[in-house]
């Protein structure tokens, strides 16, 4: 004789036996799928607003020393109504800065 059959389907070992195990795969899922991805961004951002805020401070001292050098070296320019080229010239030298910076930024990189 063989044993009455039931018209309940008997649950796969890959399938979820309770609402609890269901909750437990869509949570486990849902953990793996969205924040692992973002704390890979998130150290990626970190690093790159370090990395900006150094080389800003960097260029800042930088900017500074070139207009306290040429003020200081250059005594002609520095005096009387001619006072204001070493700051026009450090200006000069910020805005080439800022377009070498800016060409530099690998767009692809940012898709």
């Amino acid at each position: 004789m063989t044993a009455p059959q039931t018209d309940r389907p008997r649950p796969r070992r890959d399938q979820p036996s309770s609402f609890g195990d269901v909750v437990q795969v869509v949570r486990t899922y849902a953990e793996q799928e969205t924040l692992g991805p973002l704390k890979g961004a998130g150290r990626w951002l970190a690093m790159g607003v370090i990395g900006a805020l150094l080389l800003g401070l960097g260029l800042v001292i930088l900017l500074l020393g070139l207009l306290r050098l040429i003020q200081t070296q250059w005594t002609t320019v520095s005096t009387g109504g001619w006072s204001w080229v070493p700051y026009l010239i450090v200006l000069v030298a910020c805005l080439l800065l800022l377009i070498l910076i800016v060409s530099r930024i690998n767009r692809d990189s940012l898709k």
